[in-house]
């Protein structure tokens, strides 16, 4: 028998050796041997000499590439936690300079080309940390380019500066995008001419001919190379390349470039071999590339660069003759070039297309940069002014002229907004994924070309729509007005999406009501080939028109709309239908929206709504589909209550299916709240179905709890405010699932809260059975009286008191105070009012200072007078029990000065009368303590009972006093409305009449004092003479 002892990692010794047999494991297809391997690794991460160690394994090219793999990722994972000076087990200097030298070293010698990125990637790293070593990596490339031209060396150290320039580029701190700045003068000049001279050997060889095939192709990949960098460096390198003579001549060199490449790749008479076609694109795309960052990141510098304007003009003529063969104009059109399309040189047809792609961004960000320019918060000197005045002034004259805006709109409008033949070829192959590219949100319009041409569109209408505006309503007219004779669709659709983009600036120049009744109503109902393009269309236009356009027909709208979402009609393929469920959403938000006019089609668009979410697969479409779901319901309000059965049996089936789609889960969620609030009481009937699905969303065992807490939490607070009272035992199951989130730091803390308190109007006698459960977590809550849930909380603590006195009464209440003092919620309570009074009763610079805010102090004292209504004997005692070091004179003694001084900080007229009556309660105590505040108690009296009482009811009637408490009930009551109102029916505040009980207990205190000729002279004596006045006039005394 043998025994096996393993020892932690840190007792085995870091050698070359020992690493390179745990590299190994770690590298290994063994989980076991992965994971002790792993382990191994990371005990050794903090001692010295490990990360060199790693170094020196992976130098060593002969040893098995995945092993040296690991190596390097492990070193440049270990320069991001331990290269900085001040990170704990900071990699010593010694070992950072020998990192530092045999990583450039070998990185410019690495044959792999995958670990040669990833030693090139943590080179960046360590740059980043010294950014004056930037110098090292240039002079390094100065010496592979001179001393070998066409080696692997220069192409490695190429890579090199291109990731450390990519991380410098990216850097925030200015130390380090100076010492990128100052280096890139030096850098340009080394890039550009081994660019020129790399671009220089392979056009001559493939213009001219020559035997060093190998070596040309080398040269056009390392030429590629360094463009990369140059593109980076040219947008990275300065704040103003205007100004930058060695800027301007790259940028000049460049556009000659770009032309001259340009008819290499797409010269059809040309020899070249595909793959070199491919590279020479390639160049293309990243020259392309820079000219749009130069006009996105220094719009003033790219106006003021030479050339420029020529340069958006020549893409412009690019555009157009690309815009030539872009579109299809006739259905048989796009038939006969789909074969053509789909035999076409993808290659040159993308190359082309990407370009005119720039083009279209690149004209739009020069609309953007006169029109709408970037705002920045850094000061800018008279010269940076100038500058982009110049700027705007340059390309608005030189560029963009009315006449140009007019040719660019034309074009746009009768080149780019048709579809291509492989559009449709995808919409009949790939609907849902056509569908929703289309539809894509964000920025996925820049790589669209047509939804890039419609961005532009409605840029050029937004700024010049005196001179578009005219022409595009003629256009418009002529095919509107001969609609029935003219069936090509494709101009229709290009035409109506021109209209529909431009609803916010055509809303008072085109008569859409008259479109809408007499043109789009009938050609809905064409059902000739092809006119399901148009019916898609004429979705996406009501919905754009709707919410800007007032006084529509809407009842003919929602016909519209339920013709389209029935799949009976051939016609409505998929497209259609999602196209037309997508935009329902917007049909049906604007204020017009009413149930009597979309009551008639509720029916019918629900079944093909939901019918429709069933059929499509992908998640994006069944969530954007979810949501017309959601906002159709939360519009008809309580309308939806005739088709709750219908929603409710089809959402299930719908949650099976979704699966780990956690967010269609989600959204599911969100419609129930919405339905469920909709339905009000009758929500009761589906407690069955959506309580379970709470209970599994909202369990701390739950896999699913991180994904839908939030949603499940908004449908149970949903659930709870519409329960009725004969079904609150339905929902108290759910209680045990509260108390971890009143542990947790995030929004759904609030809910939480909220729920609680809406389950103590539902179930008072379950919480407080309940809790010492949830009193630790209040404790941590109040440790911050700063946090918003500390009012939530201390509200939660006075309802709890509330309700045990209508359970109970005094003996309930007072096993309740006993819990709360068992948690310290009432000694926290009174630690903050103490803290409190010292602060008021310093002054100076080195006065008391509390944590208590003016809102929580009068939650505070809200929770004291609960307690003194309900007996101010009890209150005496927990008095005593929350502070026991010290006499009850004592904290009396400094309790009710800030208790009188704080009533002046409280506005709520319920909030004020309950501590007033509280204090007046004191008076049954029978101490002098008491009696002797009695000008602040006349004080109070006086004016609480001016707030309290109204003038126009002769001053007779307590206005927070219900003579008719029936009234409060509401016609269809929940529970939480129903305890609620019970409670309000017992509250003292809303019971007693404040003139009345000041009354009595004056009189108490009098008859205690031995008589009204006793009480004037000891205590009124000292009470002011005009506090004494204005109280008399109240005629209580």
């Amino acid at each position: 028998m043998s025994f096996t002892i393993e020892v932690p990692g840190e007792a085995n010794p870091l050698s070359i050796q020992t690493l390179f047999h745990t590299l190994a494991a770690a590298s290994s297809s063994d989980p076991q041997q992965i994971k002790s391997g792993t382990q191994q690794l990371q005990n050794w991460e903090r001692q010295p000499g490990y990360y060199s160690s790693l170094q020196t394994i992976f130098v060593d090219a002969s040893l098995p590439v995945e092993l040296r793999h690991l190596c390097i990722i492990q070193l440049k994972n270990g320069v991001d936690k331990y290269w900085r000076k001040t990170a704990p087990n900071a990699i010593r200097k010694d070992e950072k300079d020998q990192i530092r030298e045999r990583s450039i070293e070998s990185g410019t010698k690495e044959p792999d080309a995958r670990l040669a990125l990833q030693n090139a990637l943590m080179i960046a790293k360590i740059i980043r940390h010294e950014p004056d070593a930037v110098s090292s990596i240039v002079s390094n490339l100065r010496l592979a380019y001179q001393h070998n031209r066409n080696s692997l060396e220069l192409t490695r150290a190429l890579l090199i500066l291109l990731e450390v320039i990519k991380e410098l580029s990216t850097a925030r701190i200015q130390r380090t995008r100076a010492s990128l700045q100052a280096a890139a003068v030096e850098v340009l000049q080394v890039l550009g001419r081994i660019y020129v001279d790399k671009v220089q050997v392979w056009t001559t060889f493939f213009q001219q001919g020559g035997d060093d095939e190998g070596g040309a192709i080398d040269s056009t990949e390392q030429s590629l190379l360094a463009l990369r960098v140059l593109r980076r460096l040219l947008i990275a390198g300065w704040d103003f390349p205007n100004r930058s003579p060695e800027v301007g001549h790259v940028w000049v060199l460049l556009i000659k470039h770009s032309t001259d490449m340009y008819s290499l790749a797409t010269d059809e008479s040309s020899s070249l071999h595909t793959n070199v076609r491919l590279l020479v694109g390639k160049h293309l795309r990243q020259i392309a590339k820079l000219h749009l960052n130069m006009a996105k990141d220094h719009p003033a510098g790219f106006a003021l660069l030479p050339g420029s304007t020529d340069l958006v003009s020549a893409y412009w003529s690019l555009v157009t003759r690309f815009g030539e063969t872009f579109g299809s104009q006739t259905l048989a059109a796009s038939g006969d070039r789909e074969t053509v399309d789909q035999d076409a040189d993808d290659r040159h047809v993308s190359v082309m297309e990407y370009l005119s792609l720039k083009g279209l961004l690149l004209l739009r960000a020069c609309v953007k940069m006169v029109f709408n320019p970037a705002q920045s918060f850094k000061y800018l000197q008279a010269q940076d002014k100038e500058e982009k005045v110049r700027a705007r002034e340059l390309i608005k004259a030189d560029l963009l002229t009315e006449d140009f805006a007019q040719r660019v709109m034309q074009s746009l409008v009768t080149q780019f907004f048709v579809f291509r033949p492989r559009d449709l070829r995808d919409w009949e192959e790939q609907p849902e994924e056509w569908e929703r590219r289309e539809e894509g949100e964000d920025d996925v319009w820049e790589f669209s070309i047509r939804s890039c041409a419609e961005k532009l569109f409605l840029e050029l209408m937004l700024n010049y729509k005196a001179q578009l505006v005219p022409p595009l309503l003629s256009v418009f007219g002529g095919v509107a007005n001969q609609a029935t004779q003219n069936t090509n669709v494709f101009l229709k659709d290009s035409v109506y999406g021109a209209i529909g983009l431009g609803a916010s600036v055509l809303e008072d120049k085109v008569d859409f009501s008259s479109f809408l009744n007499g043109t789009l109503a009938h050609e809905v109902q064409v059902s000739q080939p092809g006119y399901n393009i148009l019916r898609r269309r004429i979705a996406i236009v009501l919905g754009q028109w709707l919410p800007v356009k007032d006084g529509l027909n809407r009842p003919l709208v929602y016909q519209i709309f339920q013709h389209l979402l029935d799949k009976q009609d051939p016609l409505n393929d998929l497209v259609v239908r999602i196209t037309a469920g997508r935009q329902l959403k917007n049909v049906i938000l604007p204020f017009e929206f009413t149930m009597e006019g979309f009551g008639p089609y509720c029916a019918a668009i629900l079944s093909h709504l939901m019918a429709l979410i069933e059929e499509v697969e992908l998640s994006e479409t069944k969530l954007a589909l979810l949501n017309t779901l959601s906002t159709l319901v939360q519009s008809v309000e309580d309308g939806i209550m005739p088709f709750a059965d219908q929603i409710i049996s089809f959402l299930p089936r719908l949650w099976d299916q979704a699966g780990d789609e956690f967010l269609m889960k989600q959204s599911i969620l969100s419609i129930l709240a919405t339905l469920m609030s909709a339905m009000k009481g009758n929500s009761r009937k589906y407690h069955s179905l959506i309580i379970p699905l709470i209970d599994s969303s909202v369990n701390v065992s739950s896999d699913t709890r991180v994904y839908l807490l939030e949603d499940a939490v908004d449908l149970w607070a949903t659930i709870l405010q519409q329960t009725p009272s004969d079904a609150v035992a339905n929902v108290v199951p759910l209680v045990p699932h509260l108390f971890p989130m009143l542990e947790m730091g995030s929004d759904t803390l609030r809910r939480a809260l909220e729920i609680t308190e809406t389950y103590v109007y539902l179930a008072p006698s379950q919480m407080l059975a309940s809790v010492n459960i949830f009193l630790p977590s209040f404790v941590s809550l109040l440790a911050n009286a700063k946090r918003e849930a500390t009012g939530l909380v201390l509200g939660i603590v006075e309802l709890m008191i509330r309700s045990a006195l209508e359970l109970g009464g005094n003996d309930t209440l007072t096993t309740l105070i006993s819990q709360l003092l068992q948690f310290n919620v009432l000694q926290t309570m009174m630690t903050g009012l103490h803290g409190a009074h010292q602060a008021h009763e310093s002054t100076g610079p080195n006065r008391s200072k509390t944590w208590l805010n003016v809102l929580v102090e009068t939650d505070y004292l809200s929770i004291a007078s609960r307690i003194t209504l309900a007996s101010p004997d009890l209150f005496l005692n927990v008095l005593e029990a929350a502070i026991p070091n010290e006499q009850l004179d004592i904290t009396v003694k400094w309790l009710l000065p800030e208790w009188f001084r704080h009533l002046d900080n409280i506005s709520h007229p319920e909030k004020k009368k309950l501590n007033c009556l509280a204090l007046t309660a004191l008076l049954r105590t029978g101490q002098a303590w008491m009696i002797q505040h009695l000008q602040g108690l006349m004080t109070i009296w006086t004016e609480t009972s001016l707030e309290l009482y109204d003038e126009e009811a002769s001053k007779k009637d307590d206005c927070l006093v219900y003579k008719e408490p029936d009234l409060l009930k509401a016609e269809d009551e929940t529970a939480e409305q129903e305890g609620q109102r019970k409670l309000i029916l017992v509250d003292p505040v809303h019971r007693l009449d404040l003139k009345t009980f000041i009354r009595e207990h004056l009189q108490y205190a009098i008859n205690f004092s031995g008589g009204n000729e006793s009480f004037q002279a000891e205590w009124v004596v000292n009470v002011d003479g005009d506090v004494l006045q204005e109280f008399a006039k109240l005629g209580i005394w």
